[in-house]
């Protein structure tokens, strides 16, 4: 979801979340030092996801694997799926919205 605030530029949802579980948001024109601290955080989070995946597959190999290191692997991975989501639904909101040019598409859209 993403809101022109007067002019001020986009309401973007950050990579984390506020003291109560609350999304957070900045208001920004993606210039600022929340904005380029919300990359980083982001870039930090994907490559934990990415490092995550890579253990799950040595644990998932393994056959000595005990319940405690599967229910440790899947709540590690939850909250990293959770993370991934979150930058995904950012990333996404701030997609501009495409033009459809095409009438099928356009008469498609509006039907449903």
């Amino acid at each position: 979801m993403t809101y022109d605030i007067e002019g001020r530029g986009e309401a973007r949802l950050l990579p984390w979340v506020g003291p109560e579980g609350k999304p957070c948001y900045v208001v920004t024109d993606g210039a600022g030092y929340v904005s380029r601290m919300a990359d980083t955080v982001e870039r930090l989070q994907l490559g934990m996801a990415g490092g995550l995946l890579d253990h799950a597959a040595e644990i998932l190999a393994d056959r000595r694997a005990t319940p405690a290191q599967l229910r440790f692997l899947l709540a590690r991975m939850s909250e990293s799926l959770t993370d991934v989501r979150r930058i995904a639904e950012s990333r996404g909101a701030r997609l501009p919205v495409p033009v459809h040019r095409d009438p099928d598409v356009a008469s498609f859209e509006t039907s449903g």
